[in-house]
């Protein structure tokens, strides 16, 4: 298999519904994926594997997992098949250093940060996917190393792909407001935008906005669009928006892609 630089990307993945629905954001996810040339492995950062540690999954054949209640069977129903890879797990792990990155063989999986995106990006699910954990014990500055160490994976065919929210505030959602952003919510998406694309390596800068604390209240959804924001530092390129948008007040949909 060809192993040419590949793209990076954040996609904005907000609800799992996501998953069944066509609209906007779908389909740009859709068109990404059919422009991408060939893949060989992805690397996947989601932002709801947010634990104790710094893992990668290498296991043969990851599980779907389905980390979320009160939704449809339907969507409890999907399955994303993608094989694993050993083979690129051990790669990040050696990317990563002086990082210590454990080799997940069995405890996780792909869970919905991942799947809800991938079935529009690469929705045969023929390319192995590995995922890496986020390490909440770390501070930012952690992340925004790490993935600036594991810029060589895309010129080895990997596609590496950050799953999260650039807004994503559960408590201030208004469920009167489907495609709509609070004025906080626009305030700090537009204001990342303006520092993820001209000035990606200053991003952590986005902690003194007036709004980042409602924006992000929790780091989870946050700390992935730290790894296209390294990405794109180290590779000098400014990344594009893919698509753009809100959802209920509380979330943004907005998606960048940093060109290979």
């Amino acid at each position: 298999m060809s192993t040419s630089r590949l793209p990076a990307v954040f996609l904005g993945h907000g609800s799992p519904m996501n998953t069944l629905e066509h609209n906007r954001f779908t389909q740009a996810w859709r068109s990404f994926g059919a422009g991408l040339p060939e893949v060989r492995a992805v690397l996947a950062v989601s932002a709801h594997w947010y634990t104790n540690a710094t893992m990668v999954t290498a296991m043969e054949r990851p599980r779907t997992i389905h980390d979320f209640f009160g939704f449809p069977d339907e969507l409890f129903a999907v399955e994303y098949p993608a094989p694993g890879s050993p083979e690129v797990a051990a790669e990040v792990v050696e990317a990563a250093e002086p990082t210590w990155v454990g080799l997940d063989q069995d405890g996780w999986g792909l869970d919905h940060g991942t799947w809800s995106v991938l079935v529009h990006v690469l929705p045969d699910a023929s390319v192995p996917v590995v995922q890496l954990s986020i390490n909440a014990l770390e501070p930012l500055e952690h992340h925004l190393a790490l993935a600036r160490r594991l810029a060589p994976l895309r010129d080895r065919g990997v596609l590496v792909l950050a799953s999260g929210n650039v807004v994503h505030n559960l408590r201030r959602l208004d469920w009167s407001a489907p495609e709509q952003g609070s004025d906080w919510a626009r305030r700090f998406d537009e204001a990342a935008r303006d520092v993820v694309v001209d000035d990606p390596g200053d991003v952590l800068r986005l902690r003194e906005h007036p709004d980042f604390a409602l924006a992000a209240p929790t780091p989870d959804h946050f700390v992935p669009l730290l790894y296209l924001a390294a990405l794109a530092a180290e590779d000098g390129t400014a990344p594009e928006v893919l698509v753009d948008g809100y959802a209920y007040g509380g979330l943004s949909m907005t998606s960048y892609v940093l060109p290979a």
